[in-house]
């Protein structure tokens, strides 16, 4: 298998990268044991997502220097980070859907590195603000049939207003929509300015 065309290439082989994002690797396959622990499972699910992502791209080229950029990896890992090592954690709507673009971002990478699926990277973002604000309805849906089910309080707190429920429930929607379309514009800047990074070294070495 090869990592061909603009979108491929975000897969990196250099040292560094790789170093820093076994890392990150490291330490969210922590965090999944330690939720574990706890009893935190959606955010020990959230994590177990992240790990998967993460390294598919070694076990299919069968080489740990190919990993996806460190720097996506940790915006993804970002709410696990800071639940982690912040006294405030920075989980809130917006980061957290934010993360879960970043995801998006991975699956678009993999999906064209891996599979017949070609993608452009503006089509690429576009799939990640899509698949962002998806994220939102389908993460309401588990929040909803776990306390349906479960008679947990993700979504129907008890004692709650119902009308209350909805409007956060929106501004989730909003969140979500706003972290995507953030995320897009971010990963478009990152397209250029890796695309300028290649061009400029393709240039030395012809020279």
């Amino acid at each position: 298998m090869a990592a061909d065309g603009r979108l491929g290439e975000v897969l990196e082989t250099e040292g560094t990268n790789a170093l820093l994002a076994w890392l990150l690797v490291a330490f969210v396959g922590l965090v999944v044991v330690g939720n574990l622990l706890t009893g935190q499972i959606l955010w020990a699910g959230f994590a177990l997502a992240v790990l998967v992502l993460a390294v598919i791209p070694p076990l299919s080229f069968r080489r740990i220097r190919v990993m996806l950029p460190w720097e996506v990896l940790l915006l993804a890992a970002l709410p696990l980070v800071s639940r982690t090592f912040t006294t405030v954690p920075m989980t809130g709507r917006f980061v957290t859907y934010l993360a879960v673009a970043s995801l998006a971002l991975v699956i678009a990478v993999e999906l064209h590195a891996f599979t017949p699926v070609e993608m452009t990277p503006g089509f690429a973002v576009l799939f990640v603000v899509v698949a962002t604000v998806a994220a939102a309805g389908v993460w309401a849906v588990v929040r909803w049939l776990v306390d349906s089910w479960l008679g947990t309080g993700f979504l129907l707190t008890p004692g709650v207003d119902p009308a209350v429920i909805e409007t956060g429930l929106m501004w989730e929607f909003v969140y979500s929509t706003l972290a995507g379309i953030a995320a897009g514009v971010l990963f478009e800047a990152y397209f250029r300015r890796r695309d300028r990074v290649l061009e400029r070294a393709r240039e030395v070495r012809e020279r």
